[in-house]
């Protein structure tokens, strides 16, 4: 079982940095687009960490597997990234899904848009972790990520903006590693439907109550 995020910090240019933590007793099946951890594999934790507007290193695997250890997180995990204060997370349940979604949206973006973001925009990311009670199979897995996403671009243009997404957006699912194996994680599956609905709430919510990213403070 997932636990519910831990909110911790880290100290770096002087200030509390905020981060989240997601902690797994035993392990867990996942699928994740994180920079850290992504793919389909086994789990035991998953890390969502704030970063200034200003970021660019080109090691950000490297980087969150640092912070990992600093904070003992031991075993294979899931890494992920935001300019979004993670203190603002929005989590949603729906017949044993949990989602949580840390929700930026200052760069939206339609997915198939005809030109890239113009350079200078405000970094805007969605990250959405879910927990699904159910043992997934390997493309019920993939079809749960497809959901989330869907999900994730219906509460965005219900908040009024032509857009899907962000260009820096993840998404990681997480089940558990026994038990039976369902097949199908699409928006009208057993546990897709639930997955969706989740996700669907707490992006509308964190987008409805959207604040300064956390990234600007870094920058006044």
């Amino acid at each position: 079982m997932l636990t519910e995020p831990l909110l911790t910090t880290r100290r770096e240019g002087g200030l509390d940095v905020p981060m989240l933590v997601w902690r797994s007793a035993t392990p867990l099946r996942a699928v994740s687009s994180a920079p850290l951890g992504g793919g389909i594999g086994v789990r035991q934790w998953v890390l969502n960490a704030t970063v200034p507007m200003s970021y660019d290193r080109d090691d950000p695997a490297e980087h969150l597997a640092g912070l990992a250890r600093g904070l003992g997180l031991g075993g294979p995990g899931v890494g992920l990234l935001t300019g979004v204060d993670v203190a603002e997370v929005v989590a949603r349940a729906d017949t044993g899904v949990r989602a949580w979604a840390t929700v930026g949206l200052g760069t939206p973006i339609p997915a198939a848009a005809p030109e890239p973001a113009a350079p200078g925009q405000r970094v805007g990311t969605v990250n959405i972790v879910v927990h699904v009670p159910a043992r997934l199979g390997d493309a019920a897995l993939v079809n749960a990520v497809a959901t989330a996403t869907e999900a994730k671009a219906q509460a965005i243009m219900e908040l009024g903006l032509a857009a899907t997404g962000t260009p820096t957006d993840a998404v990681t699912v997480l089940c558990p590693a026994d038990g039976p194996e369902f097949a199908y994680g699409g928006p009208r599956s057993t546990w897709g439907a639930p997955l969706a609905r989740a996700v669907h709430a707490a992006v509308l919510a964190g987008g409805a109550d959207a604040v300064v990213p956390w990234s600007e403070r870094f920058t006044g």
